[in-house]
């Protein structure tokens, strides 16, 4: 699955022509949640509430970003990267 970004030790990652609806996955210390890229909402696992603000502030700052890499996994191409937060 490739990294589209890491920051604060959070590791943020999109499988390659996944299932719908269009999410990247947040990797914390054990902890992994898929989150939405329109609503930012936890898809399915969860975070503690500090990985998960700061990947909320992150993802809201790079939306159109994560959009145009979902589109790319869709078609297998490369993802690229995305800047971390500052």
């Amino acid at each position: 699955m490739p990294e589209l970004c890491r920051f604060f030790g959070i590791i943020i990652r999109m499988y390659f022509d996944d299932h719908g609806p269009p999410h990247f996955h947040a990797l914390y210390g054990g902890d992994e949640a898929l989150i939405d890229i329109d609503t930012l909402a936890v898809l399915e696992g969860r975070l503690p509430p500090r990985a998960q603000g700061l990947v909320v502030e992150w993802g809201a700052q790079h939306r159109g970003e994560l959009r145009e890499a979902w589109e790319r996994a869709r078609r297998l191409e490369p993802l690229g990267k995305i800047d971390p937060l500052k």
